[in-house]
């Protein structure tokens, strides 16, 4: 059972109200994306986190409390952000397997261009456990939801469970990993059309194979 998210972070009166505030804390946020990614969460500063947005430490303090509270805003922005990325590329798809082929593509493309998101969102488990566990919990609630989609279209088999959108989950977590922050050997088109043969296929000899 999902945990119930409950945000400690940011207060109705922490919002910004204005373009210009929003732009700021957006700057902040992008700062601190390369300072926590850079340093990690105990060696970063708030002042560098400053410094790197072109911000006064004042405009920090209209924002957030604490590192803390910035670190688990982060985590939050950066789970939304992937969660956009994928959405913004599964538009034109004929059926449930290419689907999840570009949402998979659209994910490599976002860790090879943020890659300090690896560091962050592995960081959270110690640092933030709660936002950890949301962002896991809800990536995989979204795979589910589609998975149970696909069984309704026919293009999956029905008796789909929610820890086959776990595995799934996994396999792009690691893919994610290997060929997005490690390497860039293969492409994202190469990457994604590989797990998609293994959700289309599986792994086992064909009758007559070998």
């Amino acid at each position: 059972m999902a945990t119930e998210y409950r945000d400690p972070i940011e207060s109705k009166d922490k919002q910004p109200r204005t373009a210009r505030g929003l732009k700021t804390k957006r700057k902040l946020l992008d700062a601190a994306a390369l300072e926590f990614g850079e340093k990690g969460f105990h060696e970063a500063s708030i002042t560098g986190i400053t410094q790197r947005a072109g911000t006064a430490l004042g405009s920090f303090y209209t924002y957030f409390d604490s590192k803390d509270e910035l670190f688990s805003a982060l985590v939050k922005d950066m789970s939304m952000r992937v969660k956009s990325h994928a959405a913004g590329a599964m538009t034109e798809w004929q059926d449930a397997f290419q689907r999840e082929k570009q949402a998979l593509e659209a994910f490599m493309n976002f860790a090879r261009e943020h890659k300090e998101i690896y560091r962050i969102i592995d960081e959270s488990e110690f640092v933030d456990p709660q936002s950890y566990r949301l962002h896991y919990e809800e990536t995989a609630k979204r795979i589910f939801e589609r998975l149970q989609e696909g069984s309704a279209a026919g293009d999956f088999r029905d008796g789909l469970e929610e820890a086959h959108a776990w595995a799934i989950m996994g396999m792009n977590v690691f893919l994610g990993m290997r060929y997005g922050i490690w390497s860039e050997e293969k492409s994202a088109v190469d990457i994604a059309d590989l797990a998609n043969g293994i959700l289309a296929d599986g792994i086992a000899a064909k009758k007559g194979q070998g």
